[in-house]
């Protein structure tokens, strides 16, 4: 065994979980301790002041300047009395992390002395320097200006000594640099656009908020087999490794006990996300030896997607103390499951109503099947953008494999939802209806909370599925920004309700009955998107060739998943409602582009060096020394000495032949690269890097495999998937 993993393997046998005080308190005791949230502006602001960021909250309207100088005043009170020295504005630049610059409150007065200073218009905005964020030919080198602005409905918290004021990232010419301000849009336009549809069955309702719950699946590694992998430090996925013998098949890690140095982190993170505010729950041993699980309450889109991006740093912090490494890579290890951020949506009103819970009577199944209904059709109509918006380079390898849903898009229901749809769609006739065909679909329609009992969620394999009050977006991945998804489906759920809405108003106006009215256009819509909806396997050749049939798009990658963002439906779509402009848009793709084209080729790079440097000289070394046992063997036996050396020379063979195809495969995606390289057209490099390099791959880690279960264990440099996935 080489020096640096028998040292690695070595410290596993001296690790000892890191204690954590458990303490007397009450998870409601320290939840939210460290946000400034609406408890803590009711007790640091004056009621005029609380009353003023309440309302402009509520209604997204600007904060007058005297206000934002009170609250200013407040957060610094606040957070001086915590212990806290410096504030950021944290952002999310279009990197697909979070951002920060740190300035202290401290600052210099006449006579040698010093103040803690922080304005109103320091709260509001920064000018953080903008030139190596990600553009995408938005602005010029030399215009290197970006503004941070200040986003009151996401609550200020503390970490460490340091004040976390979320913020929307933008250009000097005033284009969206970030994910935030998109996604603020399009729920703004969600809101108004379910509103209206909401008035047809409730005055009183005057808001409608996006819900999101997100579950975060992670694999952990013990720090030192870690720094070991470099393929893990450098990209966070093992490029290649064998399978072990025992890996998920038993199915004996899923929901089993959770090892203790596992189960002191969770408590360790868990604690601290709590005191942040984020209403972490869930946590659970996931399919994959080493996979992990852990979900929240759902909470508005906005501050749950922050709060995510809050809790993959925070998980990835503390795991270090734990000495372990977090991988929220999508496909850290061939041949097991991958991970996930399954996105369950929904939507909420003012007065409490959840519109995809089916109700007690047929009026609330009626608002029920409106707001379902439109969801699906949203999903026919814009399938690629959503496929578009949850493509990366990670994902890639995840989706259609171990469970992950297809890059298929299509919607499970259910058996009884579906035959609910079908009989809706045949049975909806015009305002002339007797009053025995009334009662019948009004009884139909009741049936549907009855109908929902145990019978969603039955299909793992679909990427969009309802299950029983909300609808589940399976094919995020565990590394994405859930704002990048969320933009998307919050943006086309608007075009939709837009739509039906006009087209109920024109019926209405043509004297149909309001009720009859929605569900006519309600059976209108089910006809036209019933190809969406799939219950079978997702996974079969069946199912790709029966999408086809179907007309549903197939776009099996990430350069291919992209190019939605470029036609010009999608353009209408994101410029019609106000979430994007096109050179917005169009940034976008091209920084998706680049990202995928440099992660690829940091992978690239990182197999061969791997290859080239780890690999082949450990082949050569253990080739070498069955050479020198043959040669031994000829010097005893003399003619005969093959008589003896028969598996010696089989195995020499073997190594010729496996580091030759490896050094073939080698020189081929090196050669691709090459040629990718000079490309100046970005699309083309995407399409470059991911048929013909990454095309690669597979023949060289398939040769590195084979040389990994033929070389002498003791002089294989890299740690095993056997050694890296069963540590406690």
């Amino acid at each position: 065994m080489s020096k640096v993993r028998f040292e690695a393997l070595g410290t596993l046998f001296h690790r000892k979980p890191v204690e954590i005080p458990i303490g007397n308190e009450k998870i409601s005791d320290y939840f939210g301790r460290k946000v400034f949230g609406e408890k803590q502006m009711r007790q640091h602001l004056p009621g005029d002041a609380f009353k003023s960021v309440q309302k402009s909250i509520d209604s997204g309207n600007r904060i007058e300047r005297q206000v934002a100088d009170q609250v200013a005043a407040a957060m610094k009170e606040w957070a001086i009395g915590m212990g806290v020295t410096h504030y950021t504005h944290w952002f999310q630049p279009l990197t697909g992390s979070t951002a920060e610059k740190h300035d202290a409150f401290f600052e210099p007065t006449d006579g040698g002395g010093a103040i803690e200073k922080f304005r109103g218009d320091m709260l509001v905005q920064q000018e953080p320097d903008a030139s190596s964020f990600p553009n995408g030919g938005i602005r010029n080198t030399f215009e290197a200006r970006g503004y941070t602005a200040w986003d009151p409905s996401s609550p200020a918290f503390v970490i460490g000594t340091t004040l976390c004021i979320p913020t929307i990232f933008i250009s000097y010419t005033g284009e969206a640099l970030d994910n935030k301000m998109p996604l603020l849009k399009a729920l703004n336009a969600v809101d108004k656009a379910a509103t209206a549809v909401c008035q047809y069955f409730d005055k009183n309702i005057t808001k409608v908020n996006a819900t999101l719950g997100w579950e975060q699946e992670y694999f952990l590694i013990d720090t030192a087999l870690y720094n070991a992998r470099p393929d893990l430090m450098m990209t966070g996925r093992a490029l290649f490794g064998q399978a072990p013998a025992k890996g998920q098949q038993l199915d004996d890690h899923y929901f089993g006990t959770i090892p203790e140095r596992v189960s002191h982190f969770m408590r360790d993170f868990e604690k601290q996300a709590l005191e942040l505010g984020i209403p972490v729950k869930t946590r659970h041993n996931e399919v994959a030896p080493n996979q992990f699980e852990c979900a929240p309450i759902f909470e508005e889109t906005n501050l749950a997607n922050d709060h995510n991006l809050l809790l993959m740093d925070l998980m990835d912090k503390v795991a270090v103390k734990h000495n372990f490494r977090v991988l929220l890579h999508e496909k850290p290890f061939a041949g097991l499951n991958g991970s996930g951020k399954h996105n369950n949506w929904s939507l909420g009103t003012n007065t409490g109503v959840n519109l995809l819970q089916p109700g007690k009577n047929p009026k609330e199944n009626i608002r029920f099947l409106t707001f379902f209904v439109n969801t699906i059709k949203a999903i026919y109509d814009h399938a690629d953008v959503l496929r578009a918006s949850i493509a990366s380079a990670g994902n890639d390898h995840r989706l259609g494999a171990n469970e992950a849903p297809p890059a298929i898009m299509s919607v499970f229901i259910g058996e009884k939802l579906t035959e609910m749809l079908d009989n809706l769609e045949k049975n909806v006739k015009s305002g002339s209806m007797t009053p025995e065909e009334k009662t019948a679909l009004k009884l139909d329609i009741g049936k549907i909370p009855e109908l929902l009992m145990d019978n969603t969620d039955r299909n793992r394999t679909s990427p969009f599925a309802f299950t029983g009050n909300k609808f589940e977006f399976r094919a995020v991945g565990s590394a994405a920004n859930c704002a990048t998804p969320m933009i998307a489906l919050n943006t086309i759920m608007t075009k939709q309700l837009k739509a039906f809405k006009k087209d109920v108003d024109a019926l209405i106006k043509k004297g149909e009955k309001k009720d009859i009215a929605i569900l006519k256009q309600l059976q209108k819509i089910i006809k036209e998107s019933k190809t969406i909806r799939f219950e079978g396997n997702g996974y079969g050749e069946e199912w790709v060739k029966e999408a086809k049939k179907r007309g549903l798009s197939n776009l099996k990658d990430t350069p291919r998943a992209l190019s939605a963002y470029t036609t010009k439906e999608t353009i209408d779509l994101f410029v019609n409602e106000g979430i994007f402009s096109p050179i917005e848009l169009e940034a976008r793709h091209e920084i998706e582009l680049e990202k995928y084209v440099m992660k690829i080729q940091i992978e690239a790079r990182m197999l061969e060096d791997l290859a080239k440097n780890h690999v082949l000289p450990s082949a050569v070394l253990y080739q070498n020394r069955l050479i020198k046992n043959v040669t031994g063997l000829k010097e005893i036996f003399g003619a005969k000495f093959k008589d003896h050396a028969v598996a010696q020379l089989a195995v020499i063979e073997e190594l010729s032949s496996r580091m030759g195809a490896l050094k073939k495969a080698l020189d081929v995606m090196l050669e691709e690269r090459k040629k990718a390289n000079v490309m100046e057209d970005i699309e083309k490099k995407a399409f470059a890097y991911c048929d013909k390099v990454k095309g690669a791959f597979d023949e060289i880690s398939y040769n590195i495999n084979k040389l990994e279960i033929t070389v002498d264990d003791e002089l294989w440099a890299l740690p095993k998937f056997r050694e890296l996935l069963f540590t406690k």
